[in-house]
């Protein structure tokens, strides 16, 4: 049987405009060490202000939306729950209790 352990899973909503994706990355990596951090880029989408954010041949803006996710232990993510709260918007993250093969 295989064992499971218990983590925390995150996910961070932004946009490209936001210019927090690299702040955020280096933070997770360089000071919390999180075991890994995957960062999609969204096609489209739109958050509370309902305002659209999309791609299209005619619009190459770069404030698509993002997607940042990642898990670890409940400690450590419960260190870099202040530096969200201090960065983003209401709203803009959210966690859940996850079971992993992690070793």
């Amino acid at each position: 049987m295989m064992e499971l352990k218990n983590v925390t899973m995150v996910r961070v909503f932004l946009t490209e405009g936001d210019h927090l994706q690299k702040k955020i990355l280096d933070y997770l990596h360089d000071e919390i060490q999180v075991k890994g951090v995957t960062i999609f880029r969204g096609i489209s989408g739109y958050g509370a202000s309902g305002h659209l954010h999309t791609s299209s041949l005619v619009d190459l803006s770069l404030d698509l939306p993002i997607v940042i996710e990642f898990f670890d232990e409940p400690d450590k993510i419960e260190k870099a729950l202040p530096f969200l709260h201090e960065k983003l918007d209401a709203g803009h993250f959210t966690c859940w209790s996850a079971q992993t093969n992690l070793g």
